[in-house]
């Protein structure tokens, strides 16, 4: 960490890490008479704006919420169209975000998925494996709770067979174990649609995060919305429990 020398210690330049709750399908479908699955197409052409967008806003990292495990509650027309929907981005999309150095990162559960699902996950992970320039992590059949749940079980099947103690466990190990493991934590996350809640998303690595909460419905979201939210971010200041920003760079 830098040194400081009596002044404001000026944090280090480096891209962000954005996460997005894609919220306001349903209700974007709604005010138009439309099907609900038409509203989640349109959600799909804005996430492409968005991922096409953030890296001007200075964004390296960007993580959205694309099913959850709660999602399965949902009647089974409409789960069946949003796992078609993964299918179709990554069939008309997957090649260019190769191309442009996007990797593709699947976060959740693979337990329960359909095979063919998972092998779409497979694929877009195994093509873009070797790219660097930008990172896209999408929360697929993915719950914040259930990640911990399965960290935790996994460290305590080490214990069981020996390779750990119960000791050995904290937050670092445990963190190692969840799906969003070598990853740095977000900075901000968003929240489209005016709701102001987190729905189960990123629990542990919110921990320190910005949360702003914009009154846009997703598929209107374009790279303003982004824009608007990544100034927002640069406003605030974060202290990560300290009381100044010197505070937490003299603790380094």
């Amino acid at each position: 960490m830098p040194t400081t020398t009596g002044h404001a210690a000026t944090p280090p330049a480096a891209p962000l890490h954005a996460a997005i709750i894609m919220d306001g399908n349903g209700r974007w479908a709604k005010k138009r008479a439309l099907p609900r699955i038409l509203g989640h197409r349109a959600g799909v052409q804005a996430l492409r704006r968005t991922v096409e967008a953030a890296p001007d806003c200075g964004v390296g990292v960007l993580t959205v919420y694309g099913f959850s495990t709660e999602n399965w509650r949902r009647p089974e027309t409409e789960v069946s169209e949003l796992m078609g929907l993964l299918k179709t981005f990554v069939d008309n999309d997957l090649e260019q975000l190769a191309r442009e150095g996007v990797k593709v990162r699947i976060l959740g559960r693979r337990e329960g998925l359909k095979p063919d699902i998972v092998k779409i996950i497979e694929r877009a992970e195994s093509r873009t494996a070797e790219n660097s320039r930008f990172l896209l992590q999408v929360a697929f059949n993915y719950g914040g709770q259930a990640d911990i749940v399965d960290a935790a079980r996994r460290f305590a099947e080490a214990v069981e067979r020996g390779e750990a103690r119960a000791a050995d466990l904290d937050e670092g190990v445990l963190e190692r174990g969840l799906s969003t493991a070598g990853v740095p934590h977000p900075d901000l996350i968003v929240r489209t649609s005016g709701e102001r809640r987190l729905s189960n998303f990123l629990l542990w690595e919110c921990a320190y995060a910005e949360l702003i909460f914009q009154d846009v419905l997703w598929p209107d979201y374009g790279p303003e919305h982004l824009k608007a939210a990544v100034a927002e971010f640069n406003k605030r200041e974060r202290r990560y429990g300290g009381t100044t920003v010197d505070d937490v760079y003299a603790a380094g």
